[in-house]
């Protein structure tokens, strides 16, 4: 969420910097502004007539004591006098503060200077292209079709026990899947990442931390009756583990990794794009998320890109990287790069993985400070990462390196899988 202090001394850059995300609401800028002058006024004049309040309960002990018990009785009128109005200012501004909060959580973060302001994925930016593209015979296979050829997925089955989009891996599918999830936490804890297991539900209050709610609730699967959610991402559980908390500087950065299933309702429509693991409802992925210093934020940003890129490359995986524009990028995020690799036989890019800052957006919403050298309490900035999301790190492993003889995996997962190929 928006810091209002931010928007109050910034208006104009604020309004500038929400057309980057085409937010359509720009009116709304100068609503909470007002709003935000009515909680101060009604702040102060609660706090002034707490403290006559104070004042006259103080004199009544006096008066008492002197003797005085008809001017004790007049200030414990003045008193009861002083409750009612009090009651009724402390009524108006906790309206006005719930107005206030209702309309702040509207706003989504402000993007980054850098952000290209267009408004489809078709304007994101090519910031880097790596890796070599295989070139396949002509009757290449797409990873649907080497599934069903090796027997890795049940995608029949897994309607059978769930629903579409509920994959069931089987033999060395199911190897594989855990394979790449052990080769990637061992590759993050090695960069000094700290490993954690999660629960794979959460609370509103966590969803709402890192905002997935009130934005994203028709993409969760939702436990009505225990009001519980099944995670769309590790980022959800594992950034909450701090919330509330205020850390030392010293502590910094906070370097985190975690495994788990994700839950996503909104698989997309039918057609090419959603064939075999394109696209599905459950799916393994590993994330990173780090908690830093706002001053280094943005280095930090660099560096997990780097880490990810350094992951695909040891995978010989085709990849490009893409600075997303305003009207691509989540509600959250301030910048974020989307990785994407190449299917050969599909001849497409899929993405894989999203790295982002999220600035003070989430940490705000979840009270995740720091306090500094000079005992000054300040909010973190949180960023995270996939490193990697499975499914179409599987599918463009599978198409990308098929052979006569089976599917030759790259050498950094002989160790992990058991053999070379599958």
């Amino acid at each position: 969420m928006l810091q209002i202090s931010f928007i109050r001394q910034n208006t104009d850059l604020v309004k500038e910097r929400l057309s980057v995300k085409h937010f359509d609401d720009l009116l709304l800028v100068d609503k909470v502004v007002k709003i935000d002058e009515q909680v101060r006024k009604l702040k102060v004049e609660s706090e002034t007539l707490q403290a006559d309040l104070n004042a006259a309960s103080k004199a009544i002990g006096l008066l008492m004591g002197k003797g005085e018990k008809e001017a004790a009785e007049q200030k414990k009128q003045e008193v009861i006098q002083h409750k009612s109005t009090l009651q009724q200012l402390n009524d108006q501004l906790n309206i006005a503060e719930r107005e206030l909060h209702d309309s702040m959580i509207k706003f989504p973060n402000l993007p980054h200077t850098s952000v290209p302001k267009g408004k489809s994925p078709e304007e994101n930016e090519v910031v880097k292209e790596g890796g070599i593209k295989p070139s396949l015979p002509e009757n290449a296979l797409p990873h649907w079709d080497l599934i069903k050829k090796y027997d890795l997925v049940d995608f029949e089955t897994g309607t059978k026990i769930t629903g579409s989009g509920f994959p069931l891996y089987k033999g060395k599918g199911a190897k594989l899947q855990r394979a790449l999830i052990q080769y990637f936490l061992d590759y993050n804890t090695a960069a000094g990442y700290t490993e954690y297991l999660p629960p794979l539900m959460v609370n509103e209050a966590s969803a709402y931390g890192t905002g997935q709610l009130p934005d994203k609730e028709g993409q969760m699967y939702h436990a009505t009756a225990d009001g519980l959610y099944l995670i769309p991402t590790a980022e959800v559980p594992v950034t909450n583990i701090y919330r509330d908390e205020i850390v030392k500087e010293t502590e910094l950065p906070i370097k985190m990794t975690a495994y788990t299933p994700c839950f996503r309702r909104e698989a997309g429509s039918f057609g090419s794009d959603v064939r075999g693991l394109n696209r599905v409802h459950q799916f393994d992925k590993v994330e990173i998320i780090q908690l830093v210093h706002p001053d280094t934020s943005y280095d930090v940003l660099e560096a997990m890109v780097t880490h990810v890129e350094r992951l695909l490359n040891h995978l010989q995986l085709p990849y490009r990287i893409l600075r997303l524009c305003g009207g691509d990028m989540s509600f959250t995020s301030a910048l974020t790069y989307d990785f994407e690799v190449f299917s050969a036989a599909q001849q497409k890019w899929l993405e894989v993985s999203s790295v982002s800052n999220f600035e003070t957006y989430q940490t705000n919403r979840m009270k995740i400070r720091y306090k500094n050298a000079d005992g000054k309490i300040q909010l973190l900035h949180s960023l995270n990462g996939s490193s990697l999301a499975l499914p179409r790190v599987v599918a463009c492993l599978l198409e990308n390196n098929q052979t006569e003889t089976g599917i030759n995996l790259p050498k950094v997962l002989h160790s992990y899988f058991g053999a070379p190929l599958i």
